[in-house]
Parts: C-alpha cells; structure tokens; sequence
C-alpha cells in the first residue's frame, strides 16, 4: 500500500510572506520567475494592498521583458491600483516610452484616466516628455481632454513649466 501524500496548506503568514515575495519578483522585473509562476496558475492581475498590480510594479519600475510576460500571461493593461492610477500613466511620468509602446501594444487605453481625469498625455506634457507626446497623440490621445479640474496636457504643461511641451502642444491648438 503506497503512502499518500496530502497537500500542504499555507499557514495566513506563509500566505502573505509568499504574496510580499511574488510582488518584489515583479518590482525586480524577473521575468523567468514570473512566467514559471503564471504556468503554476499565479492570477496575472494579483494585486498588493495598495491595489498595485503585478504589472504595474514591473512597468513601473522599467521591466520590459517582466512586464511582456505579465501581459502575454492575460494581465491587465487598464486596471488602476487603489489611487487610481493606470500603467500608462506610471510609463508617463518615467518617462518610458517603450514600456508605453508595449502598454498600448497590449491594450493600455491611450485616453484612459485616473479618478481625476488625468491622462498619461496630461503626464507626459508635466514632465516636458516631447517624444512620449508624439507617441500618444499618433495613438490617438485626446489633445483636449480635462481632468476635473478642467486642465488639459497643455495646461498641465504650463503648471509646471514645461517649456518643450508648451511649445510642442500650443502648435497643435
């Protein structure tokens, strides 16, 4: 008679040990750890306690190969952490325009916002990200869209004096 083994069941700290591993994996970009976890049956949009997703702390931090896999895993282009904001927005405000282009490649929302109405546009004209301008409104990007404030990218420009960026969108206008 064989002897059956019966499955170990995490104890609720082995739990969250674990899930505090599996997100650091994903801000430290390990892409083979991240796809032998997917293939294991790890949720592609786990989320921490601030709602930050895999994705994003891996597209937040640059890691493009971890965040290909993420994606190509099912995650989830468009769901905001618990701040509301998107990885579009996060790729902004870095300044990363290839993990942008593989955001949208992805299905990122180009217009997508926050629960203030800001954009990734809006982010990229703040931080006088001229390149990441062109590359959002050749996407589609809306030039006049406001936040709830009603400031769009141009006026965000002007509010931090983001002269490369003025000049770029006042053209547009």
């Amino acid at each position: 008679m064989s002897e059956t083994t019966q499955p170990q069941v995490m104890t609720d700290d082995e739990a969250a040990e674990f899930a505090a591993q599996v997100f650091d994996v994903a801000r430290n970009g390990d892409a083979d750890t991240l796809h032998k976890l997917l293939e294991k049956g790890l949720p592609a949009n786990l989320r921490n306690q601030n709602g930050d997703t895999l994705l994003m702390l891996a597209s937040y931090h640059g890691h493009l190969a971890a965040a290909r896999v993420l994606l190509e895993g099912g995650a989830d282009a468009n769901i905001p952490n618990d701040k509301n904001q998107l990885p579009l927005a996060g790729a902004a405000f870095k300044g990363n325009l290839d993990m942008a282009q593989l955001l949208v490649s992805h299905g990122a929302l180009v217009n997508g916002a926050a629960a203030d109405g800001r954009t990734a546009l809006m982010m990229a004209a703040m931080f006088n990200r001229t390149a990441f301008v062109t590359y959002l409104l050749e996407q589609g990007a809306d030039l006049h869209a406001r936040d709830i404030a009603g400031v769009d990218a141009l006026g965000a420009a002007r509010a931090m004096g983001a002269q490369e960026t003025i000049a770029q969108l006042s053209s547009l206008m």
